[in-house]
């Protein structure tokens, strides 16, 4: 099997990250140390490639309507340059893949999904798609995708980037142009911190990547590079499900605690088994837990009470920003409740947990973007641009 590589590949490469294959790409893990770029994440202001993810547009009169069938949240109501989080499911409600639906003009959506899965969700829209006005366009490969997070990110943008996407809310888009090529920018986030994801052509890629971070090794704009390990840990402290882990096809949205993103007032595929697990209640729930001692639960160790194994850990780590051992896990329903006492099998030692709300860690609500100083714009020098 072919290892595909980002446009960025070589940046990492000098830039001395250990590169691993993952969904068959081959990325940064990491650059220095998985805790170094959490916290540097946390507390200053990362760059993650991001580019193995799918990125797929659909557009023609039949786009929104064939969307708004596929996906478990109302796509039909979204406005120009809105993005949605949403699930997309097979008929038992098992889950597909979790997305971003971004609406454009023009009859235009751009669905960006798991690397893992982007083979399975072309295929899975394209066979819906049959004997209908749709044009499908996979754009992965010619284009990067790169995202920039933490809390001082807005400093940074007032300085690099365009002015007006520091006005940017959150779920939202906008298109612009560097040197004539389109670009992309969205306000999302997968880190419980504030940021930008550009998604822009593999040359001007590189050319952004080397704006915020020269590759000779001289950070510019304090912006620091960051891997796919502290990416984890990071989504794991803000609660946020991970493909494999807490979604895949043999769980449903509701089960997942991803309820929210689920529309049952619609038609989508897989609703009708949604509404009947609604009504009747999960029999199973994804949990937050803290854990007791240093060990790490890793996927599917056994969740306990009483003896009795109830679940399975689905994601575990120490969690940097608050020096515990985390995990997710899914247990029986009626020992979901914050406060309940379990136990965790960790290779053969039955170790003390608590399940807790979700998220671990939140910041904060404050205004993180602001207005660019009148005057500045995107600097040339800085970027190499012209």
């Amino acid at each position: 099997m072919q290892i595909l590589k980002t446009a960025l590949n070589d940046f990492h490469a000098r830039m001395g990250a250990k590169l691993v294959d993952f969904a068959g790409w081959n990325m940064p893990l990491s650059y220095t140390s998985i805790i170094k770029e959490h916290n540097a994440t946390r507390n200053n202001c990362t760059m993650f490639d991001v580019s193995h993810m799918g990125r797929i547009y659909v557009s023609g009169p039949d786009a929104c309507a064939l969307l708004d069938f596929l996906c478990t949240r109302h796509i039909a109501t979204m406005e120009i340059s809105q993005s949605r989080y949403s699930h997309m499911c097979k008929e038992d409600g098992g889950i597909l893949d979790d997305l971003i639906v971004s609406r454009f003009e023009d009859e235009r959506f751009l669905v960006v999904c798991n690397a893992s899965n982007r083979d399975k969700i072309v295929s899975w829209i394209t066979q819906h798609a049959d004997n209908k006005n749709v044009k499908i366009d996979d754009q992965t490969r010619s284009t990067a995708m790169l995202a920039i997070q933490g809390p001082t990110t807005a400093d940074i943008a007032d300085e690099l980037l365009p002015a007006d996407i520091l006005k940017l809310k959150r779920y939202r888009f906008k298109v612009g142009r560097y040197v004539g090529v389109e670009y992309v920018c969205s306000r999302t986030g997968y880190t419980g911190e504030d940021g930008f994801e550009f998604i822009i052509s593999n040359a001007s890629g590189k050319l952004l990547a080397n704006a915020l971070v020269d590759p000779n090794g001289a950070v510019q704009g304090r912006v620091t590079l960051a891997g796919l390990g502290a990416r984890d840990t990071l989504r794991l402290e803000a609660g946020m499900p991970l493909y494999g882990h807490e979604l895949h096809e043999d769980i449903d949205s509701i089960t997942a605690g991803q309820g929210w993103c689920v529309n049952l007032e619609k038609e989508f595929i897989g609703r009708d088994a949604m509404a009947r697990i609604q009504d009747q209640g999960p029999k199973r729930m994804i949990v937050g837990l803290e854990i007791e001692g240093k060990r790490i639960a890793r996927q599917d160790a056994p969740i306990e009470h009483d003896g009795q194994t109830v679940g399975t850990v689905t994601s575990g780590t120490t969690s940097p920003t608050l020096g515990k051992v985390i995990a997710m896990g899914l247990v029986d329903a009626g020992l979901s409740e914050a406060g309940t006492d379990l136990k965790v099998d960790i290779r053969g030692v039955k170790t003390a947990a608590r399940v807790v709300p979700l998220p671990f860690f939140k910041k904060p609500k404050k205004k993180v973007f602001g207005t660019r100083r009148s005057g500045e714009g995107l600097s040339m020098k800085k970027t190499g641009l012209t």
